[in-house]
């Protein structure tokens, strides 16, 4: 990481190691996500989201408890 410089103002060490921890792990989240789509071997196929194949809530409705149980 390149050194961080104040300047302006004169912040007080709490200040600093808030500042200094915020972006520390910004950067640290940066570098796990760039290496998981690395090990992830690119995008999700859309295909393949097993996601897709779960069922959201029903949505409210007079006829919800009638078609909670129909397939989707």
């Amino acid at each position: 990481m390149a050194p961080i410089q104040v300047l302006h103002g004169q912040p007080t060490p709490e200040e600093l190691a808030t500042v200094l921890a915020v972006v520390q792990a910004r950067a640290a989240a940066e570098q796990a996500a760039a290496e998981a789509a690395r090990g992830a071997g690119g995008p999700v196929d859309p295909w393949r989201d097993h996601a897709r194949r779960m069922r959201g809530a029903p949505a409210p409705g007079p006829a919800v408890w009638r078609t909670s149980g129909w397939a989707r």
